[in-house]
């Protein structure tokens, strides 16, 4: 049996893809170590992973920008850098004792790679939203003006990748660790058909549909059609757009659910109209498998499970990668983006989702699509396959 170690960043958008993927690998009597979060060790203890925190190591949360991974290189270098050499010393210790077969790392954990790098071993990227080349990349918003800034920056990260190096990293420069190329191999959650111009990846990358977990809360639905508003974990303090959804669909013959996160106070909406319920939290899987339209920020993950249940989107990104995934969304006919997101235009995008029916239609293709995949299963077989090639 393998020894498999996982690392991830602190989002539930990209624990939650991975975790049907550990579970499957332990219930083949692989061994799996999970570097993450204590936020998340519930999410991960409940897989049979043997859980290990990185909090403990002067790698908190607080301290962990996730908004900001995206906007530019700089940045994640520091980041990775600081997040690399704070656990340096434990990782080192445990690899040794370890010596595991395989690591996999989130695509934005950059550390991951790092230390596979360090002590040569077999590397797997999760990649959690759609993966990137030169052909996705328009998808993606990736214009050759942030690619140049991209460059142009490269060589103000060069005190941090000496300080790799002097801990025994065989890093020459930041490419090596965020660079996505054709060698690795990678995990991509979700499908050929969804991902933009998947036919342009190589055999390494394996398109294994979404992974979505079973309801773990029963919704009522109480009114004919279901609308239902999220935006998301992260970029999530929305309360005015929050507001504008309330009186834009009160009173209306639509049953409105809403989650609005931790960080937004439920009396900040006041007296709700009889049809609208606003919750801090909720099962977003118990809500989908119910609703007609989700009004969505656009994150991968939450538009996998969307599509997956097939319910058309309603979509207001707020991100460059939200864009992307946006972008694809539109071009497939399964949702309608929202520019202004006032009153107006909310209640008319649901209302046309809901009075056209090529939305649902074009939602349902893509989710064949995603079940089609290989799930967990498939993903669990690569990272396997990949253990016994170096035994």
């Amino acid at each position: 049996m393998s020894k498999i170690v996982f690392f991830s960043i602190p989002a539930h958008g990209h624990i939650n893809p991975t975790l049907g993927v550990v579970k499957e690998l332990v219930s083949r009597g692989h061994s799996v170590w999970y570097y993450s979060y204590n936020i998340m060790k519930e999410k991960i203890l409940s897989t049979g992973a043997t859980f290990v925190s990185c909090d403990d190591h002067n790698l908190s949360m607080e301290k962990m920008d996730v908004p900001r991974l995206g906007k530019d290189i700089v940045f994640p270098t520091k980041l990775l850098v600081d997040c690399t050499l704070a656990i340096d010393d434990k990782v080192s210790k445990d690899m040794a004792e370890l010596r595991p077969d395989c690591i996999v790392a989130d695509s934005m954990a950059l550390w991951g790679k790092a230390v596979a790098l360090k002590f040569g071993i077999p590397f797997v990227s999760s990649t959690t939203t759609f993966a990137f080349n030169k052909y996705s990349a328009k998808i993606m918003g990736q214009s050759p003006v942030e690619l140049l800034k991209m460059l142009f920056s490269i060589p103000k990260t060069s005190k941090d990748i000496k300080r790799l190096q002097g801990k025994g990293y065989p890093v020459k420069n930041i490419l090596d660790i965020i660079g996505s190329d054709e060698s690795s191999h990678t995990i991509v959650y979700t499908s050929p058909e969804f991902q933009p111009c998947s036919e342009t990846f190589s055999d390494k990358y394996a398109f294994v549909g979404p992974s979505v977990r079973p309801a773990a809360e029963k919704i009522e639905k109480v009114m004919d059609k279901l609308i239902y508003i999220s935006m998301g974990t992260v970029n999530n303090a929305l309360v005015d757009f929050y507001k504008t959804c309330i009186a834009a669909l009160g009173n209306t013959d639509y049953q409105v659910i809403m989650s609005v996160g931790k960080n937004v106070s439920l009396e900040a909406f006041g007296d709700l109209p009889k049809n609208v319920s606003v919750f801090s939290h909720l099962d977003q899987i118990g809500v989908l498998e119910k609703a007609d339209v989700f009004v969505s920020h656009c994150g991968m993950n939450s538009v996998n499970e969307s599509l997956y249940f097939e319910v058309p989107l309603v979509m207001f990104p707020q991100t460059v990668e939200q864009a992307g995934v946006c972008r694809r969304v539109s071009q497939l006919g399964a949702g309608i983006q929202l520019f202004k997101g006032n009153e107006k235009e909310i209640l008319n995008s649901i209302n046309a989702i809901l009075n056209d029916s090529t939305y649902k239609k074009n939602a349902t293709k893509i989710a064949e699509g995603f079940k089609n995949c290989s799930g967990a299963k498939g993903a669990a077989d690569k990272i396997i396959a990949l253990c016994n090639n170096y035994k």
